[in-house]
């Protein structure tokens, strides 16, 4: 069962991208890592800062 479920992930998968950005924080200053899972039509949006979920 657990083998049906990975193929399944992995067929989907590919219309989604992992993207990391780095934004300043508010409170301390210090830069902090922004990590979302967001679909590849919307990846510019997301690094842009106008993407919200």
């Amino acid at each position: 069962m657990a083998k049906k479920v990975v193929a399944t992930l992995q067929s989907s998968g590919k219309d989604f991208a992992k993207v990391i950005r780095m934004v300043k924080s508010p409170k301390t200053g210090a830069y902090v890592f922004k990590e979302t899972v967001v679909p590849n039509d919307k990846v510019k949006e997301f690094i842009a800062g106008e993407y919200n979920r």
